[in-house]
């Protein structure tokens, strides 16, 4: 099993929601999150003053997977958040040795 994690852009949320859900994914989690790449940040102007934006808004998604559908899923997750430009996030996979559903005690890929 896998854990994907994945670092998008806010607005491309709901896409990545809908195309993961439309290849099976059961459930998935979301949290706020803010950071910067190669980027660094940049520049904003409020009322003719600028100031730096360091930490940019981004989304995380985190999606428990099976060996044979992980490889599959990030494809999809990367094509939905795509939007050409820098910024856009990165999707990474850890390996997981077990998962276990708290309801209920199953274990295993059944648990996801």
């Amino acid at each position: 099993m896998y854990l994907i994690t994945a670092i998008i852009r806010p607005e491309r949320l709901d896409a990545a929601r809908e195309a993961l859900q439309a290849a099976g994914v059961a459930g998935l989690t979301v949290s706020e999150a803010a950071g910067f790449g190669r980027q660094r940040g940049h520049v904003q102007v409020y009322r003719g003053a600028e100031y730096a934006v360091d930490l940019l808004p981004k989304v995380r998604l985190e999606v428990l997977a099976e060996d044979t559908t992980a490889p599959g899923l990030v494809d999809v997750l990367v094509a939905a958040a795509n939007t050409g430009h820098a910024g856009d996030g990165k999707v990474w996979l850890h390996r997981l040795d077990d998962v276990v559903r708290v309801s209920t005690g199953e274990r295993g890929p059944g648990a996801v």
